[in-house]
């Protein structure tokens, strides 16, 4: 999740294009709009001139008034309701609002999920012997290193969301000479294998391909044993990976970002802090080089 995307063919930013399939769409709507105007007056002249000058139904009154005045009327009503529309509703309830509201529902639903989790775990915890299985096969520090918002958001579309120099520092610093352990997807994000480190990927695939000097495993178990020599092998992610290694792990290398990030679509694991210890915190305040403010803080495992 540190790395920048492969190099891709030039294509027209998703977020250009939704502008460019709305301003189309406000052009149709309002094009049908003034069609409805135009034949409304062309109507309207044409029920007069039926009624008055042709003699059509001209004996035919409703509580003294003429028919076609009703007929001018309800038609003048739903013109006004296609303006309505178009110039109202259109606006308020659009393709933004509607995203948004379902990003706040899947928020809420997630929330509900960790609860219910959270619970089952408690009322139901699995037996010993299981959840300590990958802990027999280390005789080193597990570490997870990770930035996430402040609800937990750490990427979308397989990248980071920001960009944080003194965060990629770090991140550097801290891994420099040791094992670090990814999903294939974080793996792929980088554009080619970071220098000075030893890669374990978590795959599933067979025959995967990979650099000399990568290792690919197919579960957490042996990336763990594959480390077994590195006194502080690190877990980089994404966000499955880093749910599969908190069990396990002896340190949480956490950069807060101060900040939601609503378009999220992967997720770090809430810490508990019944299990978890802050024992180290660094604030950094946002500046030219930093579009957020962050907090360094190291957990360790109580």
């Amino acid at each position: 999740m540190f790395g920048k995307k492969k190099t891709q063919a030039p294509e027209i930013d998703k977020e250009q294009l939704e502008l460019i399939k709305n301003a189309q769409k406000r052009i149709k709507q309002k094009k049908r709009l003034y069609a409805h105007f135009v034949v409304f007056l062309i109507g309207a002249v044409f029920l007069i001139v039926a009624n008055l000058v042709l003699d059509i139904a001209k004996d035919v009154t409703f509580f003294g008034v003429d028919w076609f005045v009703y007929a001018i009327l309800i038609w003048l009503f739903l013109f006004v309701y296609h303006l309505f529309n178009v110039f109202i509703t259109s606006k308020l309830l659009s393709k933004n609002w509607e995203q948004k509201q379902l990003n706040q529902l899947v928020a809420k639903q997630k929330e509900r999920i960790a609860e219910l989790q959270k619970q089952v775990d408690k009322d139901y915890p699995l037996p010993t012997e299981k959840k300590t299985l990958a802990k027999t096969t280390k005789n080193s520090e597990i570490t997870l290193i990770v930035a996430a918002g402040e609800d937990n958001a750490i990427g979308k579309d397989n990248d980071l969301i920001w960009h944080l120099s003194d965060d990629l520092k770090r991140f550097k610093s801290l891994t420099n000479g040791h094992h670090i352990i990814m999903g294939r997807k974080t793996f792929e994000s980088f554009p080619k294998p970071l220098p000075n480190r030893t890669h374990i990927v978590i795959t599933r695939q067979n025959n995967y391909q990979v650099p000399n000097g990568v290792i690919v495993v197919n579960n957490l178990d042996d990336a763990f044993d594959a480390a077994r020599n590195d006194k502080q092998p690190f877990v980089i992610g994404g966000g499955e990976i880093y749910k599969q290694a908190m069990p396990f792990a002896d340190t949480i290398e956490l950069t807060r970002v101060h900040e939601t990030f609503e378009n999220a679509d992967t997720f770090f694991p809430e810490v508990d802090k019944s299990a978890w210890k802050e024992v180290n915190k660094t604030f950094h305040d946002k500046d030219k080089k930093h579009q957020y403010a962050f907090s360094f803080i190291t957990y360790k495992r109580t």
